[in-house]
Parts: C-alpha cells; structure tokens; sequence
C-alpha cells in the first residue's frame, strides 16, 4: 500500500478559504444579473431589439451556469472538510496507541528499574557532557549502553555505559582539557549474548604537557561480538609535548569477534604512538593496531642566519592484535607516522658570520611500523605496519647581498638531510657581491658572488638528494676607473646532495659574472662561476645527480681607452656518478659576456667548458655543452683598434661506465663574431672566435664507447673592417670512447667560419676543425670523424684566402677485429670575389686508418682543394691538394692508403696565377702475416690560370709501400705536374714532377719503388721566360732480409720549355733516381734531362740512385 502524509489543520484552513472564495463569487453574479438579463435595446428599429435581446438571453444562461457551478464548489468544499476532520481522528487515534505503548513499556521497566537501576528493554542514558560520568547502562533484555560525558578539565572522560543480553556498549567520553590531557573514558562492555564492545573516547588536550591517552575499547560480554576501537590519544600543543598514545583496541566476544582497532597517536612536537590492536579470543581476527602520529615540522631559523630545527620523527604504529587460539588472522600493525619536514634556514645577515645563510633542518624519520600480530591455530600471522615517508629535509637560507663596496656575497646555506625516507633540502641561493668604487684611481673590482649551499642527504632508506643552490652574481666594477674596472666573479653553484637509495640532486647553476663599469682603461667583465657538482646516486637505484649550468660572464664596460673584455663563462659541473644506474650528465657551460662598446678595442668572452659526464653503471652521463663564445662589438672605429669573438667553450667528457654504454661528449661552443667596422679610421682587425673543441665519449669496458661530439662552428669575421677580418677556425671533434664490444665514434670537425667582407687587408676564412679519433675496442673498433670544412674568404677585400679543412679523425683500432677507416679531410674554402688577392684553400688530410688484427682500416681521403679566384687582380692560386692517410697495420690484412686529392686550379686573375700542389698519397698499412699495402698515388698539380704570370701546380708524392712479411707494397706513382699557361703575359714555369713513393721493406719480396712524374712543360708564346718544371725523383727499392732487394725508380723528366718564349725558354732539370733497396743490390737509373726549346739551355740530368748493399 501507499503511505499518505497529511496535516489535517492545514486541510482545514484550505476549506475555510474556499468557502469564502464560493461566498464572493456568488455576491458578485446576484449584483450583475438585474442590469444583464434585461438589456435596453440602443434604438426602436429591430436590428436594436434583436441585439439586446440576444444578449438578455446569454446573461440568461450564465446566471443557470453559475448557479451549478456554485453547487459543485459548495459540495467540493464540503468533502475537504469531511476528509480534514477524518485526517485528524486517524491521528487522534495513533496518539492514543503510542501513550498505551509507552506507558505498557514503563510498567515492564519499573520494577528492574527500581532493583537494578537499569530497564529491562532500552538505552542508557548518556553522561553529562563535561562532567565525566558514565553513561547509563542499556537495558537487561534488550539495550545499548549510553555514552560517557566528557571530562571536566583535567578529569578523565566518562566510561561508555554496559549493554544488557542484546546491545553495544557506549563510548567513552572524552578526557578533559588541563596541563596534561587527561585519558579518554574506556568504551562500554557489550552484550551478555550479542553485542560490539564500545569505542574509547578521544585523550584530552595538554596544555603544558602531554595528551591523553585514548580510551581502551569495551569488549563484549558475551559470546558474539567485535571489540571496540581504543580512542585517539590527545593532542599536545605545549613545546616539546608528547601526543598521546592511541587507546588498546577490545577484545572479541568469548565465542566470535574480531578485536577492535587501537586508536591513532595524538599529535604533538613529538608524535604519539598508535594503540595495540584488540585480541581475538576463540574465532576471530586480531585488530589492527593505531597509527602513530605525524611528527612536527622544523621551525624556521629564529634569527637572521640560524638553522632551521629538525624535524620530529613520527610517532610508532601500534602492534596488531593476536588471532583467534582456534582460527584467526593476526591484525596488521599500524603503520608508522610521518616524520616531520626540517624547517628552513634563516637567510643570511651580511654584519654575522660573512652574511651566510642558515643551514636548513634535518627531516624527522618516520615512526616505526608496528609489529602484526599472531595468527591462530588457522590463520596468517598479520602484517607488520609500513614505515611511511620520512620528513624532508628544510632548505638552506639564502645568502645575504653584499652592501660595503666591492665585498663579497654570503654563501647560501645548506640544505638539510632527508629523514629515513625523505628528500634532502635545497642549498640556498648565494648572495650577490657589491659593486666596486666609482672613480677609483687604480682599480676597481667588484665583490664576488657568494657560492650557493650544498643540498641535504637523501634519506637512507628512500629519498632524493637535495638540489645545490644558485651561486650568486658577481658585483659590478666602478665607473671611472683610473687604470681597470672589473666586474667580480660570479659564485659557484652548490653541490647536489648524495643519495643513499635515490636520484642525487642536481648542482646548483654558477652565478652571472659582473658588469665592468664604463669610461675607464680597461674595462673587463667577470667571470661566470662554476656549475656545481651533480649530486651521486644511490647504492641501491637512482641516477646521479646532472650539472649545474656555468654562469654567464659579465659585460664589459663601455668607452673603454684601451681594452673592454666580456667575461669567460663558468665551467659547468661534472655530473653525479651512480654505482647502480645512470651517471648524471654535466652542465653546460655559461656564454661569454659581451664587451662594452665605443671602446678602443673590444674582445668577448669565451664560452665556459661543458662538466663532464658522472660515472654510471649502466649509462654514462653525457658531457656538457660548451658555451658560447661572445661577439666582439661593432663600430670600434679608432685607429689601430681590434674587436676579436670569444672561443667557443670545451664540450665535456662523457661518463666512463663498465658494463653499459658510455657518455656522448658534449657539443662544443660556436665561437663568437669578430665585430663590424673594426678601425674605420685605421688599421683595425676583427678577428672571429674559435669553435670549442667537442668532449670526448665515454669509456666502457665490456659494452659500447661513447660518441665524441662535433666541434663547435668558428664564428664569422667582421665585415667592413680597415684591416683584417679572421674567421674563427672549427673546433676539433671529441674522440670516440673506448668500448670493449664497440668502440665510440668520432666526432665531426667543426665548420670554420667565413671572413668577413669589404676588408682592407687580409680577409682569410677560419680552417675546419679536426674530425675526432674513432674509439678504440676489443671487438668492433669507432668509425672517424668527417673534418669540416674550411670557411670562406671575404669579398671585396685586399687579399682573399679559403681557409684550409681540418684533417679527418684517424679510425678506432680493433684488438680482434677490423680496424676502422680513417676521416675525410676537410674541403678546403673559397676565396671571397672580386679581390686584389683571392687564393683557394688548402684540403685537409685524410685520417689513418686503425689497427685491426684480421685488417687494418683503410686511409681516409684527402679533402679537395679550393681553385682560384678568377676576378682577382694581382694573384690567384689554387690551394694545394689533400694528403692521403695512411693504411691501418694488421696482422692479417694491410690497411689501403687513402687517396690524395689534385691542387686546385689557379684563377684568371690579371698578373699571376698558379696552380694548386697535388696531396701526396698515403703511406700502405702494414702486415705482419701477409703482404704489405701499396701507397697512394700523388695528386695532380692544378692547372694554372690565364695571368701575366702562370705557374703549373707540382705533382704530389706518392705514398711509401707498407711492410709486408710475405711482400713489401709498391711504392705509389707521384704525381702529374701542370704544364705553364700558354699564351701568358708574363712567365710561364711548369710544375715539378711528383716523387715516387719508396717500395716497402719484407721479410720475403721486397716492394717496388714508385714512378716518378715528369716535369711540366713552360707555356708557349710567353711574354718573358718560359721554363719547364723539373722531374720528380723516383722512389727507393724495398728491402728484403731474405731476398733481393728492388731497383729504385727513374727519375721524371725535366719539362720542357715552352716555344716562342720572350727572353728564353730552359728544358727542366731531370730528377734523381731512386736508390735500391738492401738484398742482392739493386741498381738505380740516371734521370732524364728536359728538353730546350730552341736557342735554350738543356736542363741538368738527375742524379743516379746508389745500389743496395748486399743482405
């Protein structure tokens, strides 16, 4: 059925209003009914009559209408009434049963009541709050008990009333508040048959001392039923007071229950233990024991400079409760507390103690988990409680700012050790230095930025090192400094702190160097400080801690007379080494500060060095990149002033490991710009900083070598500069680590930078950096490093010169294995156009190829060599050609010579032009089984230009024959030599032959010697001399310890001269020959003398080569 809610006096206010409402209505149709049902018609026509009589008739009928509707709402009314009146007779009724109930139930309680003080069926009575008295008991038959009051002040909390057969015990009142809490009252007894023991009640509050305990749990009386949980100890607020302890859990029922909960600590400066979990006695769970309390934060340092206080350590977890004897688990213990975070140290004061910071709290270690308690006959024994998270460590506080001038800053505190399982704190920031003296009459220096505070410990069982803090900056140099004003240095960052189980912390970044002041001598920004020291792993996981960034250096002071000097910036720092996972990586170096402008010459700072990589178990970590080098300023436009770019900083080593895989090398810095406009007014130079160099992989004993890093980009010449313009040579790239399965491979070279334009002077491109060394290994040895390439000369410029690439990196050697090929050399630059001077650059050497035990890696090429400017005025040459590396040794298969490149080309220019010297070929590998690799051919001499004066590029060497237990290599072919210009308007002289390459020594067949090339021909129709170039000399025979020695090679022949010469035209000197090796004597052949032209002199015959002695 439905249940109906109804309040029968609003039933009856409603149909007391709809009475009236009907009485209205009707008043109201009686007044209108006269003047509506007996309408006057408007005129005495009939359409007037019809009108009025229609509507009489309508007012007619709405009278009968309303008059039925009257009737309805009347009977409406009616039945509201009726059924309000019955409403409120059903209510009369039910209050007549409940008195007959209440009074049957007081005549059954009466006489137990009078007894026994206790009803038979019922509640106790709840104790007075405030009063400490115990709650009333429950009822004999059937009844919970009724709670305890709480306690007067100082006075324990009043004890839960007892249940009768059937009922819960009441809880405990809570102890009163006084100098020491008093205990909460105990928890009420629960039924004779059936029934939970109540929950104790919560320890009072101490003011001066401790809480309260907490009250202990009832337990039933009876046979059925849990125990109740103790009570939460009580809460200390004095200094120094203890919370109380959690109240004991009850026990269970005879037959079946579990044991109740303990209760929780009370909270205090020292935290409070939990509560012993209540017992089972025959079948049931033990209960679970209370949770300590969480100890209390670390006050902040109290004055200016003092430590912050430690944390309190959390309060224990209490014991789980024994099972049941018969089945039962045992109660987990409860868990410990939360050890409190250490307060913060107080920032410094500069007038105590070098204005340092205070040193931040240590964390509190958490409480100790309880222990589980004793299963039964069937039943686990119960789990012991989690040691929670220890306190934090506090951070340190920071260092004061530096205020006498030119002093330096405070060091920023420390920050303080984790707890158990806790973080260290964070070092405090360092102070800053104070600015040095305006107007000094010698120097004036600015104060050094204090360092920044050592991170906290991790915890020693979990947590996290604490990160260093950030050194501070370096004050500023005074203005008007009669001889030199010097921004001071900036501070060293913090070192991360250690951990035992965790990541260490990262090292605090260097602070920024300081401005030198403006309008004196000199005018040298400070140097950045260093990057601090990441901090290390735990023993048993975690990564080292990475590097702190190396601080920018300071700006140099503008209007300087004589020198204004960016800053160098910090080195990073090293990162942190971990025993168990990865090193941390380094930090990057800090940028050169820039120097100050309208100075009469202007250098930037360099760049700071990247921190090397930390040692790791599995992974190095990675170097550091190095910074970058500051531009020189532009516009130094007094005579004779320079404006010269910082050098790129050093990229870092990577971290060494032993099983795993090592560091990669950090990037090295781009060097800086020269500065536009150098000397306007004179002879000023820009000159570009250098790339930094790239670090070096990291090294791993059984696994992979690091990668070593490219090297930085030379920065670009100034343009517009009245003297030189320089561009900044390449870095070198880092060599690869050493692995014992794979060596690391080398880094790429540099690329140098490009000169700038519109010099007066010289105007020359930077040369590419070196490529890095492969990495050396047991089984499979480092690829080699490409060089860069050389930069561009300006255009528009005095003299324009490509600058040279770098030469490749030498490839890995394998103890086991292949040996790795050596680099390509770098291409040589460009000349810039439309210069009175425009000479190609030089290509760089190709590496050598490294040792392998079954075959030697092979040589790298030579770069290519840059040709001659065509445009330019008085001389145009191309740039000599690359030299081959040489062969990788073995003890199975030689290594092959890497091949030389031809010289460049020489330009079109108007007076002279010559062409390019070829490489010379590289020298074959050796074998100490097998038979030696030949050498490389030379390269060919460049073609000389249309000038007034030509000149053939010379043919280069060949390489030597490698040593060979079975056969010597051949000796390589020297090169072709250039024939002169034809049609010069000036001389036209041929290029010299190349040399022959010597015949490699054997224990068996000794190597043959190599070709020499003969002498290139004058040009003919020269306007003055024309002559041929001489022969090369050929090479010397192998030699055998066991056999005949080889013959040496002839010697090239002289060229010959060119026809139609102005004045004369000389045949070339022949080459000498080449000497025979050591055997059974080998004999050497004269050269060959050059042709003459007609009415010219014969070149000279070479000489021959001496007969190899006897074996």
């Amino acid at each position: 059925m439905s249940f109906v809610i109804a309040a029968p006096e609003v039933i009856a206010t409603a149909a007391t209003d709809l009475a009236g409402l009907g009485s209205t209505i009707s008043a109201a149709n009686a007044a209108a009914a006269a003047n509506t049902t007996t309408v006057l018609a408007a005129g005495t026509d009939e359409v007037s009559g019809a009108v009025a009589a229609l509507f009489s008739a309508h007012a007619a009928d709405y009278q009968v209408l309303s008059t039925q509707v009257a009737q309805f709402h009347q009977q409406f009314v009616h039945a509201l009434t009726s059924a309000g009146g019955a409403y409120a007779g059903a209510e009369a009724l039910n209050a007549s049963a409940q008195s007959v109930e209440q009074d049957l139930l007081a005549v059954i309680n009466a006489p137990t009541q009078f007894l026994l003080g206790r009803p038979l069926i019922g509640n106790g009575a709840n104790g007075a709050p405030g009063t400490g008295a115990a709650g009333g008991a429950g009822g004999i038959l059937f009844g919970n008990g009724g709670a305890g009051g709480s306690g007067a002040p100082g006075q324990v909390g009043g004890a839960g009333g007892a249940a009768g057969l059937i009922g819960n015990g009441g809880r405990g009142g809570a102890g009163g508040t006084g100098l020491v809490g008093a205990a909460g009252g105990a928890g009420g007894a629960g039924g004779w048959l059936l029934g939970n023991g109540g929950a104790g009640g919560i320890g009072g509050v101490g003011v001066v001392g401790a809480g309260g305990i907490g009250g202990a749990g009832g337990a039933p009386l009876g046979f059925f039923g849990h125990g109740g949980a103790g009570g939460v100890g009580g809460t200390s607020v004095a200094v120094g007071g203890s919370g109380g302890t959690g109240g004991v859990g009850g026990s269970g029922g005879l037959f079946y229950g579990d044991g109740g909960a303990g209760g929780a600590g009370g909270s205090g400066d020292l935290a409070g233990a939990g509560g012993k979990g209540g017992i089972a006695l025959l079948i049931g769970n033990g209960g679970v024991g209370g949770a300590g309390a969480a100890g209390a934060a670390g006050d902040v340092g109290a004055t200016l400079g003092a430590a912050g206080t430690d944390g309190s350590p959390g309060g224990a977890g209490g014991a789980g409760g024994n099972g049941g004897l018969l089945f039962g688990a045992g109660g987990a213990g409860g868990a410990g507390g939360l050890g409190g975070d250490g307060g913060a140290g107080a920032n410094g004061d500069i007038t105590l103690n070098a204005g340092r910071g205070g040193d931040g709290g240590n964390g509190g270690n958490p409480g100790a988990g309880g222990a589980g308690g004793s299963g039964g006959l069937i039943g686990a024994n119960g789990a012991a409680g989690q040691t929670t998270s220890g306190g934090n460590g506090g951070n340190g506080g920071n260092g004061a700012d530096a205020t006498a001038v030119g002093t330096d800053g405070g060091v920023g505190g420390d920050g303080g050790d984790g707890g158990l399982v806790g973080d260290g704190g964070t070092g405090g920031v360092g102070g800053a230095g104070a600015s040095g003296p305006d107007s000094a009459v010698d120097n004036s220096v600015g104060g050094r930025g204090g360092d920044g505070g050592v991170g906290g410990t991790g915890g020693a069982i979990s947590g996290d090192g604490g990160n260093g803090g950030r050194g501070g900056d370096g004050g500023a140099g005074g203005a008007n400094a009669g001889l030199t004003s010097q921004g001071g240095r900036g501070g060293d960052g913090g070192e991360g702190g250690a951990s035992t189980t965790g990541a260490g912390g990262n090292g605090g970044a260097g602070g920024k160097g300081g401005t030198s002041g403006a309008n004196s001598v000199n005018s040298l920004g400070g140097d950045g400080g260093s990057g601090g020291v990441g901090g290390t792993g735990g023993a048993i996981t975690g990564d080292g801690g990475i590097g702190g960034r190396g601080g920018d250096g300071g700006a140099g002071g503008a209007n300087a007379s004589a020198i204004s000097e960016g800053g160098r910036g910090g080195d990073g720092g090293e990162g942190g080494a971990s025993t168990t996972r990865a090193g941390g990586n380094g930090g990057a170096g800090g940028n050169g500060g820039t120097p100050g402008t309208n100075s009469l010459n202007s250098v930037g700072g360099d760049g700071g060095s990247g921190g090397d990589g930390g040692f790791g178990a599995t992974v190095g970590g990675d170097g550091g990149a190095g910074g970058l080098g500051a531009a020189g300023a532009d516009d130094n436009t007094t005579s004779g002033s320079f404006s010269q770019g910082g050098r790129g900083g050093d990229g870092g080593t990577g971290g060494a490991t032993t099983t795993g895989t090592g560091g990669a090398g950090g990037a090295g810095g781009t060097g800086g710009n020269g500065g536009a406009n150098a000397g306007a007014l004179g002879d000023g130079s820009s000159e570009a900083g250098r790339g930094g160099d790239g670090g070096d992989g990291g090294a791993s004993t059984t696994g992979t070598g690091g990668s070593g890093a490219a090297g930085g980009t030379g920065g670009t010449g100034g343009a517009n500069s009245a003297g030189n313009s320089f561009g900044g040579a390449g870095g070198s790239g880092g060599d690869g680590g050493f692995g014992g399965s794979v060596g690391g491979d080398g880094g790429a070279g540099g690329l140098a930078g490009d000169a700038g334009d519109e010099t007066n002077l010289f105007s020359d491109g930077g040369r590419g950096g070196d490529g890095g060394n492969g990495g050396d290994s047991d089984v499979v040895a480092g690829a080699a490093g490409a060089a860069g390439a050389g930069g561009n000369g300006g255009a528009n410029s005095g003299s324009s010169q490509g600058g040279r690439g770098g030469d490749g990196g030498n490839g890995g050697a394998s103890i086991t294995g292949t040996g790795a090929n050596g680099g390509t050399g770098g291409n040589g630059g460009n000349p810039g156009a439309n210069s009175t001077n425009g000479n190609g650059g030089d290509g760089g050497s190709g590496g050598d190829g490294g040792f392998g035990a079954t075959a030697g890696g092979d040589g790298g090429d030579g770069g290519l060599a840059a040709d001659g400017a065509d445009d330019a005025v008085i001389g145009s040459a191309g740039g000599r050609g690359g030299d081959g590396g040489n062969g990788g040794d073995s003890d199975g298969v030689a290594g092959a010579a890497g091949a030389a490149t031809d010289g460049g080309n020489g330009g079109d220019a108007i007076l002279f032009s010559e062409g390019g010297r070829g490489g010379d070929g590289g020298d074959g590998g050796a074998s100490t089984t097998g038979a030696g690799a030949n050498g490389a051919n030379g390269g060919n001499g460049g073609t000389a230009g249309s000038a007034g004066g030509s000149v053939g590029g010379g043919g280069g060497s060949g390489g030597d024959g490698g040593f060979g237990a079975t056969a010597g290599g051949d000796g390589g072919t020297g090169g072709l030599a250039a024939d002169g210009r034809d049609d010069s308007g000036g001389n036209s002289t041929g290029g010299r032959g190349g040399d022959g390459g010597n015949g490699g020594d054997s224990d068996g067949t000794a190597g043959a010697a190599g070709a020499a090339t003969n002498g290139g021909d004058g040009g003919d129709n020269a306007g003055n001399l024309s002559v041929g170039g001489p022969g090369g000399d050929g090479g010397n025979g192998g030699t055998s310890s066991t056999g005949a020695g080889a013959n040496g090679a002839d010697g090239g022949n002289g060229g010959n001269g060119g026809a139609n010469a102005g004045s004369s035209s000389d045949g070339g000197d022949g080459g000498a020959g080449g000497n025979g090796g050591a055997g059974s004597g080998g004999t050497g052949d004269d050269g060959i003398v050059g042709d003459p032209a007609v009415g010219s002199a014969g070149g000279q015959g070479g000489d021959g080569g001496d007969g190899g002695p006897a074996a």
